[in-house]
């Protein structure tokens, strides 16, 4: 989803709602990032997801990411980014996301806050409605609200909108491979391919630091 349709959707629902699946565009498989990122361990080939609950696409390409991302090789650290483009909403679901990590939560919760903010329109970007959320699920509320409003979280969100303008993200979900290359459904035709150009990517990365 662009970032157009993501403020379509958002200023026309007080959630986001599902729309059907994305006709993906034909086109290069990927793109070079200009200019290139620095990545957090130079040691590692970094894969960014730069995603957001309310995208329905994201949603559709969480298990299959997240299915890819666990047989990773040790040499690539995989990362999640929530997109927030000077969103309120998507700035408190962001916050949502780095809350669930620093409260160790995430595993529990983030493939159910997709379903849970698009089709349940649960009020995830207040903060009495994600306290009340996250009790039902099973979570300690305070220790999770502990978490959501901490210096550290705030922090971590006001880095990944730093980082997504940094990349000049328009759309999610997209792949950012060590701060060289974006692929997308978009650019490489569906999620599957864009997985495998992803692969195709990080093994080229990986060809270049053994050469030095």
């Amino acid at each position: 989803m662009n970032r157009r349709d993501m403020l379509i959707q958002l200023a026309a629902f007080a959630g986001v709602s599902a729309i059907g699946a994305p006709a993906f565009a034909q086109s290069a498989a990927f793109a070079p990032v200009n200019p290139p990122q620095p990545t957090a361990d130079p040691a590692k080939i970094e894969v960014i997801e730069f995603f957001h609950y309310g995208c329905p696409h994201c949603r559709d390409f969480d298990p299959l990411v997240e299915h890819w991302a666990a047989a990773l090789p040790e040499d690539v650290s995989f990362v999640q980014v929530p997109a927030i483009w000077g969103n309120a909403q998507l700035k408190a679901l962001a916050q949502f996301f780095y809350a669930a990590q620093a409260s160790g939560d995430i595993a529990t919760l983030h493939g159910k806050v997709f379903a849970a903010f698009q089709d349940d329109k649960a009020p995830l970007t207040t903060e009495d409605g994600v306290s009340e959320w996250v009790a039902g699920m099973g979570v300690d509320a305070k220790r999770f609200m502990d978490a959501y409003k901490s210096f550290g979280v705030q922090g971590k969100v006001q880095r990944a909108d730093q980082i997504v303008r940094a990349y000049r993200v328009g759309g999610v979900p997209t792949l950012a491979i060590d701060g060289k290359y974006l692929t997308s459904a978009s650019m490489a035709g569906s999620h599957e391919a864009a997985l495998k150009t992803a692969d195709e990517l990080i093994a080229k990365v990986r060809q270049g630091k053994a050469k030095g």
